[in-house]
């Protein structure tokens, strides 16, 4: 894992609090996002979150 579990936790709840913020600005510029929009930018946000926290990070040094 490229992150510990807890740090994902308190990053997918940051992604959320955005998430629901962008709504309420782009509302005072007259944007119309229903909350099915903004569900579903949040799972494909969330999921590829998960998919790269899960992956193993390169341990590539190939520095001399």
């Amino acid at each position: 894992m490229r992150i510990s579990p807890a740090k994902l936790l308190i990053v997918i709840a940051l992604c959320l609090v955005v998430l629901v913020e962008a709504r309420t600005i782009l509302a005072f510029f007259d944007v119309e996002v229903s909350v099915l929009e903004i569900a579903l930018v949040g799972v494909v946000a969330i999921t590829a979150l998960v998919v790269w926290a899960v992956r193993p990070a390169d341990e590539e040094t190939s520095e001399p």
